[in-house]
């Protein structure tokens, strides 16, 4: 069995050394694992192929088998993601309030280090460099858990990001690797609470609710998207149409694509007109209530119960027609994942009375669920979306990846 107390001390230990690491040696440590990455990225992609073969052999899904895969553009973005951390602000240390009280006492609340984050995610290699940049950047420790999956991928890339750690002066054990893929391991990490600050899943809603549901240690729940585009009857139809396929199809393994698309009965049958034959150039299955079965025919399928609750990370989207915005947002309220909501619309009080009403991490008028990015929001990579209200809401940049302690100067107060 996998050694998890010393992987959990050897976390730790290395978090108290980050915790005072100046923003340059930070930063020179996340440009040696660009580099090392650079250099090596064959290595990588040869780790990265036998996992492919080993997934194609297994019957993975094209969907999943696309989350795993790298390319070379795959990882230059990855590398460019790594330089934009480095240009980002070091939150350590910030001040964020000060206070001086009627006794004289002054009051400093300062964004500090959580500690060790471990982070259980599935078949996604780029999420090893992510997540380790990200918390590296804002002085955490990190300890991955990646799925069986990837194995190969994440075996090779943590040790590449470790020997480029070394180089620069910091601890290896700053990025550490959970090689045993079993359950075993995962329920291990859920209750490491003694070396463990907080525990961040990435990945379908069956792992997400897993970790929830057994994980002694705080948890930040993250990636689950049954996310949903309402058309109302005043939308420009041909950017309906453009949004919905962009949010569907762009890439439609990820969390922040379209599961569910609702469409006013008054317009149902014009969109579709314009929606059907952009989704036919991605062959996407339509699994259709029966208002909307009765408009599609033969080119969808009834949608079963659950289909609108599905999290599908395919080519697979939902479709139902509603009489009103009431309608869409109580729909949305009842089955969506308060990941991200759009709605489509010419009308400013729809618009403002969706954005009011809908609880949701990000909330969208006229445009692609797709934007729910740390990258795209500015923030540079992202740990995960945070589906959550507590501590972190929405994309988790460097800022959600620390905490505050209050620093107190006296002279002498007593009470």
């Amino acid at each position: 069995m996998f050694d998890m107390n010393k992987l959990g001390q050897a976390a730790q230990n290395a978090s108290r050394i980050l915790a005072t690491t100046s923003t340059e040696k930070k930063n020179a440590a996340l440009l040696a694992i660009a580099d090392a990455i650079r250099k090596r990225k064959g290595e990588w992609l040869a780790a990265n192929a036998e996992d492919i073969a080993s997934a194609k052999a297994s019957g993975m899904r094209l969907s999943l088998l696309d989350r795993l895969t790298l390319t070379e553009s795959r990882i230059d973005s990855v590398v460019n993601g790594i330089l934009e951390a480095v240009a980002l602000p070091d939150p350590v240390g910030e001040t964020l309030k000060t206070t001086t009280r009627p006794n004289g006492l002054r009051i400093v609340r300062k964004r500090v280090p959580l500690g060790v984050i471990g982070i259980i995610y599935e078949a996604r290699p780029n999420v090893t460099v992510d997540a380790a940049v990200l918390c590296l950047k804002a002085g955490n420790a990190c300890i991955l858990r990646g799925g069986k999956e990837a194995i190969s991928s994440n075996r090779c890339i943590t040790g590449i990001m470790q020997e480029a750690l070394a180089s620069a002066g910091l601890p290896e054990s700053a990025v550490s690797l959970i090689t045993d893929t079993s359950r075993d391991s995962a329920k291990a990490l859920m209750h490491l609470n003694q070396y463990i600050d907080v525990l961040i899943p990435r990945g379908g809603a069956g792992l997400i609710r897993t970790v929830v549901a057994e994980s002694t240690v705080p948890v930040i729940r993250t990636g689950e998207g049954v996310c949903h585009i309402y058309v109302d009857e005043t939308a420009d139809l041909n950017m309906a149409a453009s949004v919905l396929f962009n949010a569907k199809c762009s890439r439609p393994s990820v969390c922040n694509a379209v599961e569910c698309v609702l469409v006013n009965s008054q317009i149902a049958s014009a969109f579709f007109e314009k929606a059907i034959p952009l989704l036919d150039t991605k062959a996407v299955e339509l699994r259709a209530d029966a208002r909307a079965l009765s408009l599609l025919g033969d080119r969808a399928k009834a949608a079963a119960e659950e289909d609108w609750d599905t999290e599908y990370g395919d080519q697979i989207l939902a479709v139902r027609i509603v009489d009103t915005l009431e309608e869409a947002i109580d729909f949305i309220t009842l089955h969506g994942t308060q990941h991200s909501e759009c709605i489509m619309t010419s009308s400013p009080e729809s618009a403002e009375a969706f954005l009011n009403r809908i609880d949701a991490a990000a909330v969208y008028v006229n445009a692609s669920t797709r934007f729910t990015d740390g990258g795209e929001f500015g923030l540079g990579a992202e740990i995960g979306i945070s589906t959550q209200k507590l501590h972190a809401r929405g994309p988790m940049g460097l800022e959600e990846l620390t905490s505050y302690k209050y620093v107190v100067y006296g002279d002498g107060q007593i009470r």
